[in-house]
């Protein structure tokens, strides 16, 4: 069955390469991480590191599993779509 005009041509897109992957969490992780220590850092300076390093990661790895890792995904899809389809 082909596409027709009115139907878009769907593109099969592979998961991401581990280099992919690595730099996509960087890209989420790193600004999180930042964001939360200027937001929380003089709230938890007092905290031993363990546990302030517990607390920001307990924080941080929801917002980027279900906050920021699927607009990445997204994002790969769209690039890899456009190379793709010019």
């Amino acid at each position: 069955m082909s596409a027709t005009p009115t139907e878009p041509r769907t593109i099969p897109v592979g998961p991401p390469t581990k280099h992919q992957l690595a730099l996509m969490i960087w890209l989420a992780v790193f600004p999180t991480l930042t964001v939360l220590n200027l937001l929380l850092g003089s709230i938890l300076s007092d905290f031993p590191m363990l546990l302030r390093t517990f607390i920001l990661a307990t924080i941080a790895v929801p917002i980027v599993i279900y906050g920021i890792m699927p607009h990445l995904h997204r994002a790969r899809r769209a690039l890899l779509v456009r190379r793709h389809t010019n």
